[in-house]
């Protein structure tokens, strides 16, 4: 489900999955800019923040059908476990997650549910078929940190520009996440990333129910603290 990134290691991917993240990458990289978002000054750390395991999707907030992939949990454990199924893909995302520490990130957790194991294997367990779920929260020291890098994107997929218009996306208040959000929709998969606090959380559903995506994106903002 790509709009993101196209570095060599890509066109290594497995061609489904490339086919699927690429055109949704594709999708959102013509809705962003290159211009650069002035960040919030970084405001005082509260005394206390939820780790990212809490605040990412929770097993009793997964719709029943799906089952948790290998490797998921703190990202340094899910990069073990993608090494050993797909060196390839480990790498770019070992990448991914290193551009995000360059800019802050102090540490991230990935939960990957698929409807079967196949489904898993896939980049972020998304395919144009299966029914999946992925999960992703990463901590940064400041708020000004947060904001800069969820303005940059994450994991690959770029913000959209403010007043950028393309069918499915919507950036802003209006996504329900706040100012710092913007949402992907299309009949086949439902995205969101936002920032909150100190946070910057990833969701995305593959052939799931819009009852699923409005369930798990107010779990997950809601212990954004």
């Amino acid at each position: 489900m790509s709009y993101r990134r196209a570095p060599a290691d890509q066109s290594r991917l497995r061609p489904p999955v490339n086919r699927f993240i690429s055109t949704l990458a594709l999708v959102l990289l013509l809705a962003a800019c290159q211009t650069t978002a002035s960040a919030p000054t970084p405001s005082p750390r509260p005394s206390s923040h939820n780790t990212v395991a809490t605040a990412v999707i929770q097993p009793g907030e997964v719709p029943a059908s799906l089952t948790r992939c290998p490797g998921s949990g703190p990202i340094a454990g899910y990069l073990t476990a993608l090494q050993s199924s797909d060196a390839t893909l480990a790498a770019s995302v070992t990448g991914q997650w290193q551009q995000l520490q360059a800019k802050g990130a102090k540490a991230a957790a990935i939960m990957l549910y698929a409807y079967n194991a196949t489904a898993c294997t896939a980049e972020l367990a998304t395919t144009s078929s299966a029914k999946s779920l992925a999960s992703f929260v990463v901590e940064f020291g400041d708020e000004g940190q947060a904001e800069r890098a969820w303005g940059a994107g994450v994991l690959g997929f770029p913000t959209p520009a403010p007043g950028q218009v393309a069918p499915g996306i919507l950036r802003g208040s209006g996504t329900g996440l706040g100012d710092s959000s913007w949402t992907y929709t299309n009949t086949q998969v439902r995205l969101a990333c936002w920032r909150r606090s100190v946070f910057v959380s990833l969701v995305i559903l593959s052939n799931l129910d819009p009852g699923a995506y409005k369930a798990v994106t107010a779990a997950i903002d809601a212990r954004l603290n």
